[in-house]
């Protein structure tokens, strides 16, 4: 009896394997059809193929990572309608099944941050490129991207404290806004200090690690234009103001030589 029970048991053993191994093979199909699908941009084909292919396979981590693609593929940056919000929140779902696979894969973390960032969650964007930035601590972008957090961040608190007046928030003719009174100025320095100096030192962070880099160049100068907005000292106002002008004119010297060397390369590329 007992050998009758032993060998039922591995014939079970035996159809099991089997019956797993079939289902890696049918989703290793189905994965290679949804790449195909994704690579011509018919990301619902896409979905449906990668959806089939994790179900057959949950370890397949490849699988995850394209299905969560194809959602980012179908999701407008910035749209606030419910069915692109919806789209958003399913991309993000679908990365974050990546990380509990893989808790270090950039590329999930990255995305997430970039869509929390288009839907303007900024703090769950930069708790998202933090942990981008524990992982590549020689990375210039998830430096970059806090840096630009801490701007939009700032930006907004900025406007949302000029919008009690409107002459505050309506440029001279020079295309420059009025200097904030000294106590709306103190509560905007109480909120965008701490983000200002974060920002800062990020943005130079990802120059020192990229120093190319005039994407970060250009936002430093946005960065010390929020530092002039709430330091109450006219001297050291127009000191970063002219920090800010200098920096501008980095980035934009950066960006033609950037664009020079790229041209360059394309041609000998091509030769």
């Amino acid at each position: 009896m007992t050998g009758c029970r032993l060998a039922l048991l591995a014939g079970v053993l035996v159809l099991a394997v089997a019956a797993s191994g079939c289902n890696r093979l049918k989703a290793r199909d189905h994965l290679n059809k949804g790449v195909n699908a994704f690579r011509n941009a018919q990301f619902q084909e896409a979905i449906d193929h990668f959806q089939q292919a994790v179900a057959l396979d949950p370890t397949l981590e490849n699988g995850r990572l394209y299905l969560a693609m194809s959602y980012f593929q179908q999701y407008a940056p910035g749209g606030e309608s419910p069915e692109n919000i919806k789209i958003g929140h399913q991309a993000v779902n679908a990365f974050l099944d990546v990380l509990n696979l893989d808790p270090k894969n950039t590329t999930a973390l990255a995305t997430i941050g970039q869509i929390y960032y288009n839907m303007k969650d900024f703090d769950k964007a930069k708790e998202y490129q933090k942990k981008r930035l524990d992982i590549e601590p020689n990375n210039p972008e998830p430096y970059y991207w806090i840096g630009v957090i801490d701007w939009a961040i700032c930006f907004k608190n900025d406007a949302a404290v000029r919008s009690s007046d409107p002459k505050l928030s309506t440029p001279n003719a020079q295309g420059a806004l009025l200097v904030l009174p000294a106590k709306l100025q103190d509560g905007l320095r109480q909120q965008n200090a701490p983000l200002v100096e974060e920002g800062i030192q990020m943005l130079q962070k990802a120059i020192d690690l990229k120093p190319n880099y005039d994407e970060a160049m250009a936002y430093l100068n946005l960065m010390y234009r929020q530092k002039a907005e709430i330091d109450g000292n006219d001297k050291t106002r127009m000191a970063e103001l002219k920090m800010a002008d200098d920096w501008m004119q980095k980035a934009m010297n950066t960006r033609k030589t950037n664009a020079v060397q790229a041209a360059a390369h394309g041609n000998t590329a091509t030769q």
